[in-house]
């Protein structure tokens, strides 16, 4: 009976672990899940949007390496750390726009010249493809600034839902309409990725992606299938909404949260902090 017992007890924790962050096996990671499992969400949507968004516009005035390093590691002390978000998952999430960081910081750190200049050269037969310690410098600071700028924001958006953020800017009087079409938009994205994550792992289970050629088939039926599916489900949705007295607002459940007086000095505290870091190694 022990052993018995043992056994499903051992069982019981392998369903809670597989139930954890990371393991949503054919569903695509999604921002709303990791911001819902978040231990800081219980802070104020408002303090945090503030936050985020003064953060980021310190990064790009102030133009300071030192201050973007101390913006990435204090956002994601507070996304992993306080915000108990496995680093595996946050490194996961950053992927993506740091793709794109690489790529853009990529074509400022070379130059084509039909001379040789700079510190590093390389001739390809009909031009030199050059750089130097200016440029690659320039590069460093620029992807930086940029990471520090979207660790700030990953900050706010992995740890305050969707509906919180809408909730913010109504209450900063943006126009209804430009709330409405970012809620829908914002919606419809995760409703198109587990579509697409639902065909492509029926398109693997019959080997749709065993060579170049297949795979390259396989991505065009998905594509179209993607956009008939797309047009069934967008007017599923209106209907649905029709039937339940859509009338241009989408109206959420919004939870008071109290500003602690602690996250106001931390926050003002780190902010001058950056300030005094710019100051001297400006």
């Amino acid at each position: 009976m022990d052993k018995t017992a043992n056994m499903s007890n051992h069982n019981h924790e392998n369903e809670k672990h597989h139930h954890r962050i990371g393991h949503k096996h054919g569903e695509g990671f999604s921002i709303d899940f990791y911001s819902y499992s978040s231990k800081i969400r219980h802070w104020n949507p408002i303090f945090k949007v503030a936050l985020s968004v003064l953060v980021l516009i310190l990064c790009i005035v102030l133009n300071n390496p030192y201050v973007s390093i101390m913006v990435i590691i204090a956002m994601t002390y507070v996304t992993v750390v306080k915000g108990e978000l496995p680093l595996r998952e946050y490194l996961s999430v950053m992927t993506i726009p740091m793709t794109f960081i690489l790529l853009g910081t990529f074509t400022i750190a070379i130059d084509f010249s039909r001379q040789p200049l700079g510190q590093y050269n390389l001739y390809l037969g009909f031009a030199y493809v050059f750089t130097s310690n200016l440029k690659l410098e320039e590069a460093v600071f620029l992807i930086l600034k940029v990471f520090a700028a979207i660790s700030a924001l990953q900050m706010m958006t992995l740890s305050t839902p969707s509906s919180e953020i809408i909730y913010v800017l109504r209450k900063a009087h943006v126009p209804k309409l430009i709330i409405e079409l970012m809620n829908m938009i914002y919606r419809y994205i995760f409703v198109l990725m587990d579509v697409y994550s639902k065909m492509k792992n029926s398109a693997e289970s019959r080997e749709g992606y065993c060579d170049f050629k297949t795979s390259c088939y396989t991505f065009g039926g998905i594509a179209s299938n993607m956009l008939v599916t797309s047009l069934k489900r967008a007017n599923s949705y209106y209907d649905a909404m029709e039937a339940r007295c859509y009338d241009g607002e989408f109206i959420f459940y919004e939870e008071d949260k109290k500003v602690e007086t602690i996250h106001i000095v931390t926050a003002a505290a780190f902010i001058i902090f950056l300030i005094v870091i710019w100051s001297f190694t400006r």
